[in-house]
C-alpha cells in the first residue's frame, strides 16, 4: 500500500471552511503570543485571507464569517470554556489541551451557539477537517466526541 493510499482526499475549499480555518489560526495566534483581537483580525484581513504570505496563498475566506467566529469566542470565552469543561474526561481539563484543540475546540462551540442557522453536522464535520489538517489520530476524534457532546447538551442533537 502506498503512502497516498492513505492519504485523505482533498476537499474543495469553500470561503467559510477557509474562514474556520483562518479563525483556529487567527485564535492560536492570540493564545499563543498574547496578541489582541483587533490587531489579529486586521492582520489576517489585510495580509493572510486570500493573500500571498511569505510564498505561500492563503484560500479566499469569507471575513465576515471569520471575524464573528474570532470576536465571538473573544466575547464569548467566559460561556464557552465551562461548556467545553463539561464535554471533556473528568481527568481532563481544557488547559491540558493543545493549544490548537483549544482553538478549533472554541470556535466549534461558538459556532454551535451562535449559529442556528447551520446544521450541527457541518459544524462538526469542518472543526473535526481542521484537526485534520494539524493531527494525525487522537485529536480529531477528540474535537469530535467534544462538539457532539456539546451540540447534543445545546442543539438537543449531535451529528448524524
Amino acid at each position: 500500500m502506498s503512502n497516498q493510499d492513505n492519504e485523505r482526499p482533498a476537499k474543495p475549499a469553500n470561503q467559510r471552511g477557509a474562514a474556520r480555518l483562518a479563525a483556529v489560526q487567527a485564535l492560536y495566534q492570540m493564545d499563543i503570543g498574547g496578541t489582541g483581537v483587533l490587531e489579529v483580525v486586521a492582520e489576517y484581513e489585510a495580509h493572510r485571507l486570500g493573500q500571498e504570505l511569505d510564498g505561500e496563498t492563503y484560500l479566499k475566506a469569507d471575513a465576515s464569517w471569520f471575524r464573528s467566529i474570532v470576536s465571538g469566542v473573544v466575547r464569548d470565552q467566559t460561556k464557552l470554556d465551562p461548556l467545553i469543561g463539561s464535554a471533556l474526561q473528568d481527568d481532563w481539563a481544557l488547559s491540558r489541551l493543545d493549544s490548537t484543540v483549544r482553538a478549533i475546540l472554541r470556535a466549534g462551540t461558538f459556532e454551535l451557539l451562535d449559529r442556528k442557522d447551520v446544521p450541527v453536522p457541518v459544524i462538526v464535520t469542518e472543526y473535526v477537517e481542521i484537526a485534520h489538517a494539524f493531527f494525525e489520530e487522537d485529536e480529531p476524534k477528540l474535537v469530535n466526541a467534544v462538539l457532539d457532546r456539546i451540540a447534543k447538551q445545546v442543539r438537543g442533537e449531535a451529528k448524524k
